[in-house]
């Protein structure tokens, strides 16, 4: 299984060439955005990107053909996703502190959040789109979560007060946590419909 997490690594060595200037670029440009979403772009960076090269290539017929069952095929892109999530942010984080781009510990926390959550929601669609829609699912689910989120959220906490107060009145540990077994039991619930797809799907 490490030498399918490996994969995505080895066939994207010209995108990751351009990783590095990525992040540069949001340290240098982006000193508006929340820093929060500039990591969530950064870790998605790989994940989505090996999708995109699978679709292009038609590589589950390849992967398919070798001794890996399709259980060990999904639990890769599961697993690969956590690893270079945690790689991309650490990098990330390293490059935005020598460009002295602001961000907290905080914001990497959520940002591992939406990570998970995004990825929850998109990784068993990509098993499910045709081939030729998959770049376009990833986009428009980032700027589903860069545009469309922020108001939605801005229009509950004005209108839903109810909703607000019960979440003002709880303390800073108790929101984390509960934003952690969410996001995380989304990710767990994602990776068994995705098992639950792909052993089903025909190539």
């Amino acid at each position: 299984m490490f030498n399918l997490i490996k994969k995505d690594f080895v066939i994207q060595k010209t995108q990751i060439l351009l990783f590095i200037p990525f992040i540069m670029f949001f340290a240098i440009f982006a000193h508006h955005m929340n820093p929060a979403f500039v990591f969530l772009l950064v870790s998605t960076y790989i994940p989505m990107n090996g999708y995109i090269y699978d679709e292009q290539v038609e590589s589950n017929i390849f992967l398919n053909s070798l001794p890996y069952t399709r259980k060990e095929i999904v639990d890769a892109k599961y697993i690969g996703a956590i690893a270079y999530m945690i790689l991309s942010i650490g990098i990330a984080g390293i490059i935005l502190y020598v460009f002295n781009y602001d961000y907290t510990i905080r914001d990497i926390a959520i940002a591992v959040g939406l990570f998970f959550i995004f990825v929850a929601f998109a990784f068993p669609l990509f098993y499910i789109l045709k081939p030729g829609y998959i770049g376009m699912a990833i986009l428009i689910g980032l700027i589903f979560f860069a545009v469309v989120l922020p108001p939605i959220f801005r229009f509950l906490a004005e209108h839903l007060t109810t909703i607000t107060d019960f979440l003002t009145s709880l303390s800073t540990t108790t929101l984390y946590l509960s934003g952690a077994a969410i996001s995380i039991s989304l990710y767990l619930i994602s990776w068994m419909v995705s098992q639950f797809i792909y052993q089903r799907k025909v190539f």
